[in-house]
């Protein structure tokens, strides 16, 4: 391997991923929205296209960025092998682990399912085009450059610059969580070689809401509530086995990496 494209190249994820191909010497392209880029030869594609926190508020743009882009790459584009990257919250909640064969569940008249049925709807239609893909399924990422409103990045933002943190879910509520930098490095790796079609992307352990805020907490001074009667909300611990065991991966602990996150926001409050 030695030429990437990286679509969706300036989110959190692609900018990472593109930025560390450039450092191991290989040609990035991070083509822009328009089309035009369909007639070349692509390498390698990593398709980090997609919506997250605003899903709900955009379907359209979220189906158009999980499916309608992704079919006009499959059927016209050069290619030598696509990574498609879905995401672990298709598992939805509960207790039992869930690996890549689990039976997944999802319902149309549901808004929070409109983001699982349009990443699954990505991956079958790339899974069935007969063309070379790989699924990558990542739980929450996370890193200290993190533009997003997600739960882990808002918050951080809130007990650094309000020096509070208002919790509308229970303590015992828990995600699982990967560092940018382990998600980078085995997103190259399935680029190169992988003996499954599907991989869970994951600590392969989950944080509690509680634990996050104590440790934030005692990081930053930041005082915590708990809405009265939140509600909990668990995510399925995700079962990593698949790529750990081919790949040799270990994984950090979200817990101990918290300080660069809030370094971030002290660095911005100052400012």
């Amino acid at each position: 391997m030695d030429h990437v494209t990286v679509l969706g190249g300036s989110g959190f994820i692609g900018s990472h991923l593109a930025q560390r191909c450039r450092d191991m010497g290989l040609a990035v392209d991070c083509p822009s929205r328009d089309d035009s880029w369909l007639g070349g030869d692509l390498g390698a594609v990593f398709y980090c296209v997609g919506l997250t926190a605003d899903f709900r508020q955009r379907p359209m743009d979220t189906v158009e960025a999980h499916v309608c882009r992704l079919t006009e790459l499959l059927r016209d584009g050069r290619f030598n092998r696509l990574i498609y990257l879905a995401s672990t919250r298709v598992y939805g909640l509960g207790d039992e682990p869930a690996d890549e064969s689990t039976p997944l569940t999802v319902r149309a008249d549901e808004p929070d399912h409109l983001y699982n049925l349009s990443k699954l709807m990505g991956e079958s239609v790339a899974l069935h085009s007969g063309r070379d893909v790989r699924v990558a399924r990542l739980s929450n990422v996370y890193g200290p450059d993190d533009p997003s409103e997600n739960f882990l990045t808002s918050i951080i933002r809130s007990a650094v610059i309000e020096s509070h943190i208002d919790m509308r879910t229970a303590g015992a509520s828990s995600k699982d969580y990967i560092s940018i930098g382990q998600t980078v490095d085995l997103l190259i790796r399935l680029a190169g070689s992988a003996q499954h079609r599907v991989y869970n992307i994951a600590s392969g352990r989950n944080t509690r809401h509680d634990q996050l805020t104590q440790r934030i907490s005692a990081l930053t001074g930041a005082t915590v509530r708990y809405a009265e009667n939140a509600p909990i909300v668990a995510m399925r611990p995700i079962d990593n086995q698949r790529i750990a065991t081919e790949y040799n991966a270990t994984y950090h602990n979200v817990l101990d990496d918290l300080q660069p996150l809030i370094d971030r926001f002290q660095t911005d409050k100052s400012s």
